[in-house]
């Protein structure tokens, strides 16, 4: 493909092309193509090769492969987003088109608003009408409303990003003696830090994107936000087959379903993917066409970000580990020479969200300097305020939270003095209702979530909710 010319305005049609997974090697290879051009192709490598599968595991891999193969080409449709979208090699059902149209349309919400385009009602991925399977490779699944039982093992691949969340589930599942495998995809060395620092069982799945995206990239392509949560969560399913266990786990908190709220746009989820709407859906599909034993959820699903903030600050063991920071995480471009930056909204929201719960010399030690005294700082935190801004296209708590946590700060003889502190007291907090401002109601879980019955009572006592 050294040769070909991207001309996004002369593109009609993207193709998925085919997909396929070698259990000598472990290697998933994934392909796609603009029009008639020529293919380009993405590889997963997942450990532990040979995979030795039956036909029962087999389908369900072919299935899983299938879901990961049309979920995955979203980081590819987007330098396009032609008109016609074409399956090549198998069909789908009307609810997996419509599943498929709500990840494209919603976890494209942020990159269609940034490049000024409408996508809503024009992605539509084409379906057999009536029928009952994801593939029509597979015909004895028509009619079934559910995938096969394989027998699954009661173990958990928990995903993990470096950051507080996924430390805070990988803990509490360990109380609770669930059998698990901290699970994470490419090679950033703080998250692999992270995950040697648990003593758990590790899982490092590699994932090379095709190399035409980045030439595309230069050639006008439109870039931006993907759902990654989306395909992260279709990767670790295809694990949790190889893997033979039963659980997929991440650590998506309520606030995810909550979006910026644009004048004039209305509401653009930076974190859809992270949705309560995305996994519910996303655990139905999977036990309707992949194995009605395995089993997707998010373990602080319930929970609000201050919540989990202040679970996390119950120990230090990860302090010297941790970053939320996603900086850190970019395909191109500087990262952070430490840690944490220090002027994302990620770094000043985790710096928010711990402050009313760990002690300051502590949090300063974490962040090696303290935001909420740095002026300059001011215009980032009066977003996650929502205060003459919008929440930030950022993975980070509701307003309602960030006013809490300032509040809760304007009170602290150790905090009250800090510039933004002593400005939000000021400024901001004279327009605020008080009675909306206090941190516990916020500590209360939702009944919201899709937690096994046989977790939850454990891990709501271990939140102290």
């Amino acid at each position: 493909m050294s040769d070909y010319v991207f001309n996004r305005e002369s593109i009609r049609s993207f193709h998925f092309i085919d997909c396929q997974f070698n259990a000598q090697s472990g290697v998933a290879t994934l392909q796609y193509a603009f029009d008639n051009g020529p293919v380009f192709a993405e590889q997963i490598t997942f450990p532990g090769a040979p995979f030795v599968l039956d036909n029962v595991k087999q389908q369900a891999l072919t299935h899983a492969l299938q879901t990961l193969h049309l979920i995955a080409g979203v980081s590819y449709y987007k330098a396009a987003v032609p008109e016609t979208i074409v399956i090549d090699h198998y069909t789908i059902d009307a609810d997996t088109a419509d599943f498929l149209t709500s990840i494209y349309e919603n976890g494209l919400g942020e990159f269609a608003y940034r490049n000024n385009l409408s996508l809503r009602g024009k992605i539509k991925f084409p379906y057999i009408p009536s029928s009952g399977s994801l593939s029509h490779l597979l015909p004895e699944r028509e009619g079934k409303t559910n995938a096969s039982t394989l027998g699954l093992n009661n173990h958990a691949l928990v995903a993990i990003g470096g950051g507080k969340d996924s430390l805070v589930s990988i803990e509490s599942l360990r109380r609770m003696n669930i059998p698990q495998t901290v699970t994470w995809i490419g090679s950033a060395p703080l998250i692999r830090s992270c995950a040697e620092r648990t003593g758990l069982p590790l899982l490092n799945i590699t994932r090379q994107l095709a190399p035409e995206m980045f030439a595309m990239n230069k050639q006008g392509a439109l870039n931006g936000h993907i759902p990654v949560t989306a395909i992260n969560s279709a990767i670790l399913t295809v694990a949790a087959l190889l893997a033979n266990a039963n659980q997929v786990v991440f650590s998506n908190e309520r606030s995810a379903s909550y979006g910026s709220l644009i004048e004039g746009t209305g509401e653009v989820n930076h974190q859809w993917s992270k949705s309560w709407d995305f996994e519910q859906n996303f655990a139905k599909h999977v036990q309707r066409f992949i194995a009605s034993d395995l089993y997707y959820y998010s373990l602080l699903r319930p929970f609000s970000e201050l919540a989990v903030a202040r679970q996390f600050a119950k120990t230090d063991f990860y302090d010297a580990h941790f970053s939320s920071c996603n900086r850190n995480f970019h395909i191109l471009g500087e990262r952070p020479a430490q840690r944490w930056c220090g002027v994302c909204p990620k770094c000043h929201f985790v710096f928010l969200a711990l402050a009313p719960f760990m002690p300051k010399p502590r949090l300063m030690a974490i962040f090696g300097r303290n935001l909420l005294d740095e002026p300059e700082q001011t215009a980032g935190f009066d977003a996650l305020l929502e205060f003459q801004d919008h929440k930030p296209f950022e993975c980070v708590g509701e307003g309602i939270e960030s006013r809490a946590a300032m509040a809760a700060l304007a009170k602290s003889p150790s905090w009250r003095e800090d510039f933004i502190v002593r400005r939000f007291t000021q400024e901001i907090l004279p327009q605020l209702d008080n009675q909306d401002l206090a941190i516990a109601p916020l500590l209360i879980p939702d009944n919201e979530h899709a937690i096994p019955a046989s977790l939850w009572e454990s891990l709501r006592a271990s939140f102290g909710a």
